[in-house]
């Protein structure tokens, strides 16, 4: 895929949201500490003094200028280039809270990390050229290719399985049951018509 100036606009403009987010998740954090330790009750038991502090305010409006840049981003480049890149606010999150949070990365933390990075890396260099679809029918038929369909038909099955047999045995202690689920209906937003 070539990069045009309005691919190296979103590329930048995805590279700026993966790291305002993955900063927010740090900031808010913080700012959850520091509200638990003011007031003696923590958020995730009822407590709203969290609302009061202005440093998990600070991080709120950080997601939400992230959140800005990653959808301006789509406007400048494709999906096929926007969406991998959003995988780094993981890495910048996992790193931030190793030096701001005092959090230990572990040797499985850091493999994914790399995975994290290593896979952006090959989706965005290997994505394939986009072409605009001009009319409906161009999309139901795309939609109602046998592979598509299949595709659709598998992930459908796949999800229930999760839900009904996995997720009541498993799911309270296995977080890989959720999300299995959460992946598989996310592929189905994916544009997997642009082949």
């Amino acid at each position: 895929m070539g990069f045009s100036e309005d691919n190296l606009k979103g590329f930048i403009l995805a590279l700026l949201s993966s790291l305002f987010i993955g900063a927010s998740f740090i900031i808010k954090k913080k700012g959850l500490r520091r509200a638990a330790a003011a007031s003696g009750v923590r958020a995730g038991i009822g407590g709203f003094s969290y609302l009061l502090e202005p440093l998990w305010w600070l991080g709120m409006i950080t997601m939400i200028i992230g959140e800005i840049a990653n959808c301006v981003a789509y406007a400048f480049a494709p999906a096929v280039l926007v969406t991998p890149l959003g995988a780094l606010s993981i890495i910048v999150s996992a790193v931030l809270a190793q030096f701001i949070l005092n959090e230990k990365l572990q040797q499985l933390g850091i493999l994914g990390c790399v995975m994290c990075i290593a896979g952006s890396v090959v989706i965005v260099i290997h994505a394939p050229q986009e072409h605009p679809i001009t009319s409906v029918q161009e999309i139901c038929s795309m939609a109602t290719q046998p592979a598509f369909l299949l595709y659709v038909a598998s992930v459908i099955v796949l999800v229930f399985i999760l839900i009904f047999h996995f997720a009541p045995q498993c799911g309270h202690s296995n977080v890989l049951v959720f999300t299995g689920i959460c992946s598989l209906m996310g592929s189905l937003s994916v544009n997997h018509l642009n082949q």
